[in-house]
């Protein structure tokens, strides 16, 4: 839980994912596969109108 003392990084969008988080948990419950919940955030965000870019690779900087 954040403190009210702690500050966000990106406060409104974190607050935003957290919600669509627990739209998706509310709607599905337990018992899904990952790929289910992975297809239900990625609409719920959309919707929200957040952009999402699903499976994203990238490069390790060393």
């Amino acid at each position: 839980m954040v403190s009210k003392s702690t500050k966000l990084f990106h406060e409104e969008l974190t607050y935003k994912i957290i919600g669509c988080a627990f739209e998706v948990h509310k709607e599905l419950g337990p018992g899904f596969l990952e790929s289910a919940y992975e297809a239900a955030i990625k609409i719920e965000l959309k919707n929200s109108g957040v952009k999402v870019i699903s499976q994203q690779s990238f490069s390790a900087i060393l």
